[in-house]
């Protein structure tokens, strides 16, 4: 085991990196190079920090190759997601607004309809699973509509209806016993 050697200034720049940060793992990744500077062994700061062995290694190479930036989160590789920030403010917009009033025969949005929607007015093709999840990850609840007409029939006329039906119903019933 090679004790890790650390000037002040490193010392200092870890310690500032770890208690400015909110990020779990950019914590224990300076807290494995600080307790390295003091001679714990690999499996030990792996028992304590609860992380493996093969952890402490790479955060080592990492602080090795590229210093403090190496204990940072970098961003995947890949590529981009294909949402932008205009597709999501389109998205936001769309959802907001009533299908009906943009032309459509359909009065509520479906994850599909907005995916299509949303292709022909930004170019850019989304599944409809994708577009639940960004509707999720904009704070919008996505869930199947329930179909009724409550508030947009006549109740007075729905329930006169009703009244007639059954006696309509209970009169049927008179004239069988009758037949029998």
């Amino acid at each position: 085991m090679v004790r890790w050697k650390l000037t002040d200034a490193q010392w200092e720049a870890l310690d500032q990196l770890r208690f400015s940060t909110t990020d779990a793992e950019v914590f224990r990744n300076a807290t494995v190079i600080l307790m390295s500077a003091v001679g714990r062994s690999k499996g030990s700061i792996a028992e304590d920090l609860g992380c493996c062995p093969a952890t402490v290694d790479n955060v080592r190479k990492r602080y090795r190759d590229r210093g403090l930036e190496g204990l940072k989160r970098r961003k995947p590789p890949g590529p981009r997601p294909r949402a932008t920030a205009e597709y999501r403010a389109a998205l936001r917009e769309a959802v907001q607004t009533p299908p009906q009033t943009l032309g459509f025969g359909f009065s509520v949005w479906s994850a599909a309809r907005l995916a299509a929607y949303l292709e022909r007015k930004t170019k850019i093709a989304l599944t409809a699973d994708r577009v639940r999840w960004i509707l999720h990850e904009e704070g919008f609840s996505f869930q199947r509509p329930k179909h009724t007409m409550k508030g947009k029939r006549d109740e007075a006329a729905y329930e006169k209806a009703g009244r007639e039906l059954n006696r309509m119903k209970k009169g049927r019933l008179g004239v069988i016993a009758m037949l029998s």
